[in-house]
């Protein structure tokens, strides 16, 4: 497309100086509307704001009309009307037109112009098509009388009372057939609600069982909670007795046992330790599952832990077959976290890799992750996991069933422990394993405790004084309950001419400015209030029901927002008290 194809094309300009002009004014705007293909309602409207404004622009000096075609996608029909003296536009003829057309206005009161816009539902080649056309037509009627304006109104006034008596018939042959569905609806709605009481009274039923089952399961959780933690309490002091005289024996006097005596007190003193184990292991995970299990926060040395871990391990002696090799990391990070989890986390890892790797290594790697997370990977060549089954070895006492287990005790609950401390470290623990081949698990922790979530803040509150001025009655009553949510009592004026009193008389938070009052204006309020050195810091947030179009933008700088009168919400009007100054919160800047 070339620039001359989406210029504007001028029509026409008309000028307007008398009553005679006026009805001309009316037929070309119709007329050229009709020619572009503009819809019969719309035509009627464009007309009739155009008569209604050059009526009122009658007393200002030099006033024409110009008919213009922008380009563009699509084009629109623009109808501008300038004036260079005399009084400009009234706010009542300028209110009805803007309710009938777009309207956009530059200049002051006593010059300037209004630009009526209208668009079109054809493409720029067709508009361009048609501009010698529109000029001749522009021409025909540019000397048409009142008589004829007349006998076209009512031309026009025929075919809309034949349009509505056509609708009317429409209308009532629609009627007659929604009452038809409405009978077959009633009918298929009542054997649907009988159907679905029916439904209902069972799932009520079936939803009090649920609620029934749910409380006994829940009873029964918190049953079995407290059973694991008051048995593994009361087990833990006889078997740490146990364990104590069993090494209390062994480390006495070398020749009161036989060999056979010796090697029976050590199968007893490592029964006992196994057996203190499992009792720690059910103490914490009871705790866990309470909530009474909060981690003891504080600074990590991490090769400390893994250095003790190290020794312990070998202590215990892995297969004669298999490499325990445990990470000694030259520069560790700053780790802030709980010492005797993470020590129980690693440690259950590891003692399970030994336990089920019989040739080979068992590895524990210590890595920074891309956020500064501390990353332990245990690793093993031991038997491996199958696909189907690594998720169920984080249930509590599931173990794999096989051949391998042969000669390794254990009670399923050292993966779920370690998991449920990894998260109450904030962390996570993952496994990836191949059977055949080894197993991978994990651990990924914070460097430091889980971040608080910041506080919620508080709504906007009440204001304690708001002013409302607006001189309609019937709003005033319908917005009373909105305000009485926003503020702690509300003054109410009908004029705007009494508005600076009421301010001054009532010193309050919050003034609430309608635009249009018949004698001082919104806009000369607004300025009254501003020019007050007193007053100029009081939020005024202004209501109007007129389109943004029309608003005349720099004379409400001054306000602290516009809000579209039928759209008014507490949250809104809150908001807005509380807003700094020149903001709209419609998404219009006010200057």
């Amino acid at each position: 497309m070339t620039e001359d194809d989406t210029a504007a094309v001028h029509l026409m300009t008309v000028p307007v100086a008398t009553e005679q002009d006026t009805f001309a004014l009316r037929r070309c705007g119709r007329s050229v509307a009709e020619l572009y293909g503009v819809e019969h309602q719309d035509q009627i409207r464009l007309a009739t704001a155009l008569s209604e404004l050059g009526r009122d622009l009658l007393a200002a000096t030099a006033l024409t009309v110009e008919f213009t075609v922008s380009g563009g996608a699509p084009p629109v029909l623009l109808v501008t009307l300038r004036w260079q003296g005399g009084p400009g536009p009234g706010r009542e003829a300028l209110g009805a037109a803007a309710r009938l057309v777009r309207i956009r206005r530059d200049g002051g009161p006593e010059t300037g112009h209004l630009t009526v816009e209208q668009p079109l539902l054809i493409s720029g080649t067709s508009a361009a098509g048609l501009t010698g056309r529109a000029r001749e037509v522009l021409s025909a009627h540019a000397g048409s009388s009142g008589a004829e304006d007349a006998r076209a109104q009512t031309r026009d006034l025929i075919a809309a009372l034949e349009e509505s008596r056509a609708q009317r018939e429409e209308l009532h042959r629609l009627n007659q057939e929604l009452e038809e569905t409405n009978r077959g609806v009633l009918a298929l709605y009542s054997e649907l609600s009988a159907e679905l009481e029916e439904t209902n009274r069972g799932v009520v039923a079936l939803y009090a069982e649920l609620d029934e089952k749910s409380r006994l399961l829940r009873e029964a959780s918190e049953a079995k909670t407290r059973f694991w933690a008051n048995v593994s309490h009361e087990l833990r002091t006889p078997v740490n007795s146990v364990v104590g005289l069993a090494g209390l024996l062994l480390d006495g006097d070398q020749g009161r046992f036989e060999e056979e005596e010796r090697m029976q007190l050590g199968l007893i003193a490592a029964s006992g330790r196994t057996l203190l184990t499992l009792v720690e292991e059910l103490l914490d995970v009871a705790k866990a599952e309470s909530g009474r299990l909060e981690p003891a926060w504080s600074r990590v040395d991490l090769r400390a832990l893994l250095g003790e871990l190290r020794g312990t391990l070998r202590a215990v002696g892995p297969a004669e077959q298999v490499t325990l090799a445990i990470a000694d990391p030259s520069t560790a990070p700053p780790l802030v976290s709980d010492e005797v989890m993470l020590t129980r986390i690693l440690r259950n890892l590891l003692s399970n890799a030994l336990k089920f790797t019989e040739r080979g290594t068992v590895a524990l790697d210590v890595t920074t992750g891309q956020d500064g997370e501390l990353v332990l990977t245990v690793t093993d060549t031991g038997v491996g996991i199958p696909a189907d089954q690594q998720e169920r070895i984080f249930e509590e006492f599931y173990q794999v069933r096989g051949p391998h287990q042969r000669g390794r005790s254990g009670t399923g609950l050292g993966l779920p422990y370690a998991r449920r401390l990894a998260g109450l470290l904030g962390g996570t623990l993952t496994l990836t394993s191949t059977p055949g081949e080894g197993t991978a698990v994990t651990v990924r922790l914070p460097a430091g405790p889980p971040a608080q979530e910041p506080p919620a803040q508080d709504p906007p509150g009440r204001v304690a004084v708001l002013v409302t001025v607006d001189d309609d009655e019937a709003y005033r009553a319908v917005v009373r309950p909105l305000l009485d949510q926003v503020a702690e009592r509300v003054i109410e004026v009908a004029e705007g001419g009494r508005a600076l009193e009421a301010v001054r008389r009532e010193h309050p938070d919050a003034v609430l400015l309608d635009l249009q009052m018949p004698d001082l204006d919104g806009y000369q309020v607004l300025a009254q209030l501003a020019a007050d050195p007193t007053l100029r810091q009081l939020p005024v947030v202004v209501i109007t029901s007129a389109d943004p179009s029309v608003l005349e933008h720099d004379r409400l700088a001054h306000a602290r927002a516009v809000l579209d009168k039928r759209t008014l919400a507490p949250q809104q009007l809150a908001t807005a008290f509380a807003a700094p100054p020149v903001r709209a919160l419609d998404g219009r800047a006010v200057r």
